[in-house]
C-alpha cells in the first residue's frame, strides 16, 4: 500500500483570476448624475470619472438620461429612466433594479451628483445597505422651489455627507439645517488643457477687442438679457468691442432677436463649443451676469485662460474672484456690469494684472488632481469609519427594506 501522501494539484492562477481577485478587494464606487449634457455638474462627473484611482477603487457610472456629449470616452454607463414623475411606474421599476444593481456589483460607495439623483440614488442606496451614501449641492440651492429644497433636506438625512462644490453652498445647506459634520467642500477641478496656450478659435483684428459671455442658453437666472443690455450701452461708446455668446439652449432665438432690437452690430451667437480654451483665447474680457451661481465653470475656465473677468457678487463668485482675482459688481446692476466692462476696457495693464492673479490662483488649487484626490480620500475616510471590507453591507438600514430588491 503506498503511505505516500498524495498532493493535490492546484489550478494556475491566470492573468484574469487575478484580474478579478484585485477587482474584488477594491471597494467599488458607483457615480450617477441625470445625464451627460454640457453643463458645469456634468463636466465635473465626467472628469471625476476619468481620474478615478483605478488601482484604488472599482468604477461604476449611472445616469437617468444616457445623452450629451460628455458619454464621448467614458465607457459603459447604466441608464436608470425616470418618466415625469418619480413616482409614476417606469420611475419605480427604475429604482427597484437600481436597488438591485447596487447589490449585485457589491457597490460600496454611492455618490449622487446632482438634484435629481440625490433624489433617486440616496434613498435607493440606504435601503440596500451600500456602506457609503453620498449627495452633492452643486448649486446654492436659491432656484428650488421650496417643495424641492424640503424634500431634498430630508433625503440628505440618509446620507453620510454632502459634497458641496463651494462654501458658499454648503453655508447655506447649513442654514437649511443640515449638520456641518455631514458637509464636505471640494471644489471644482480643471483639465490640464484649460491651462495650456491655445490658437484662438475667432480671428484676431488689430484694434478689436472682444467681450464674451459663455453660459448655456436654458436659465433666465443666467442672465443672457441684462448682458445684452449692458453691451448695447458699451457699444456706443466703444465701437471697436465686438460681443461674443457662447452656448446653446432653447432661449437662443429669442436671446438673437433681442440682440438685434437693440442694435447690436458687433455681437456674434457662436453656439455650443467644445473647444472652449481656444474659444477663450479669442476673448479680452469674459462676464457672468448670473443671479445665482454655485461654483462656476465658465469663471473657472477663464481664470485658467488668462482672461479677465467680470461676475456678479453672488454665491460663490467671490471665493473665486475675490483679492483682485477678477471684477465683482451688485446682481442684477445694468449700470455696474457697463461701468465694469468699460474700466477694463479702457485699462490693459489691469487687464493683465487680474488674469495673472486669477490665473496663477486657478492652477494653485482647481486642478483635475486636485479635486480627484479630495474624493479619494473622502471615500476611503468615510470606508475606514464605516469598517468596510469586502462582502460588507451598511447595518443602517434594516433586513426588511431590502426585500423588495431581493
Amino acid at each position: 500500500m503506498d503511505n505516500s501522501t498524495q498532493k493535490v494539484s492546484e489550478a494556475p492562477v491566470t492573468g484574469e483570476v487575478r484580474l478579478e481577485m484585485r477587482t474584488a478587494l477594491r471597494p467599488a464606487v458607483f457615480l450617477m448624475v441625470n445625464s451627460l449634457e454640457t453643463g458645469g455638474s456634468e463636466r465635473q462627473f465626467a472628469a471625476l470619472a476619468h481620474s478615478l484611482d483605478r488601482s484604488q477603487f472599482s468604477l461604476e457610472l449611472g445616469c437617468v438620461m444616457e445623452k450629451g456629449a460628455f458619454l464621448e470616452g467614458l465607457g459603459e454607463i447604466s441608464r436608470f429612466p425616470l418618466r415625469g414623475s418619480l413616482y409614476s411606474i417606469t420611475s419605480c421599476r427604475s429604482r427597484l433594479q437600481l436597488g438591485r444593481y447596487l447589490r449585485q456589483r457589491s457597490v460600496a460607495v454611492a455618490h449622487a451628483f446632482d438634484f435629481y439623483t440625490n433624489l433617486v440614488l440616496i434613498p435607493v442606496a440606504w435601503m440596500a445597505r451600500v456602506p457609503v451614501v453620498i449627495g452633492s449641492q452643486r448649486q446654492i440651492g436659491d432656484l428650488l422651489t421650496p417643495a424641492q429644497s424640503r424634500v431634498q433636506r430630508m433625503t440628505f438625512a440618509l446620507c453620510d455627507k454632502v459634497v458641496c462644490n463651494s462654501q458658499a453652498a454648503a453655508e447655506r445647506l447649513h442654514q437649511e439645517g443640515i449638520p456641518q459634520s455631514k458637509l464636505a467642500v471640494i471644489r471644482n477641478g480643471l483639465p490640464p488643457s484649460a491651462f495650456a496656450q491655445s490658437s484662438p478659435a475667432l480671428p484676431p483684428v488689430p484694434g478689436l477687442l472682444r467681450v464674451g459671455m459663455i453660459a448655456r442658453m436654458n436659465h433666465r437666472a443666467k442672465n443672457h438679457l441684462l448682458f445684452l443690455a449692458a453691451a448695447a450701452r458699451v457699444a456706443a461708446r466703444f465701437p471697436q468691442v465686438e460681443f461674443i455668446l457662447v452656448g446653446d439652449g432653447p432661449l437662443r432665438v429669442e436671446l438673437e432677436e433681442h440682440a438685434r432690437t437693440l442694435g447690436l452690430s458687433r455681437v456674434q451667437f457662436i453656439g455650443d463649443r467644445r473647444d472652449i480654451p481656444a474659444v477663450l483665447a479669442s476673448l479680452d474680457i469674459t462676464v457672468l451676469p448670473s443671479s445665482s451661481e454655485s461654483l462656476s465653470n465658465s469663471i473657472l475656465e477663464s481664470m485658467a485662460a488668462g482672461v479677465p473677468v467680470i461676475a456678479n457678487r453672488v454665491g460663490g463668485n467671490p471665493e473665486l474672484l475675490g483679492e483682485d482675482r477678477g471684477l465683482l459688481v451688485p446682481p442684477n446692476d445694468y449700470d455696474a456690469l457697463a461701468a465694469a466692462i468699460e474700466s477694463l476696457l479702457r485699462d490693459e495693464a489691469q487687464r493683465v494684472r487680474v488674469a495673472h492673479r486669477a490665473r496663477s490662483y486657478a492652477q494653485a488649487n482647481f486642478t483635475i488632481e486636485h479635486m480627484h484626490k479630495q474624493h479619494e480620500e473622502l471615500y476611503l475616510d468615510l470606508l475606514q469609519r464605516k469598517r468596510w471590507r469586502p462582502g460588507t453591507r451598511s447595518p443602517a438600514a434594516s433586513a426588511a427594506s431590502t426585500a423588495c430588491y431581493d
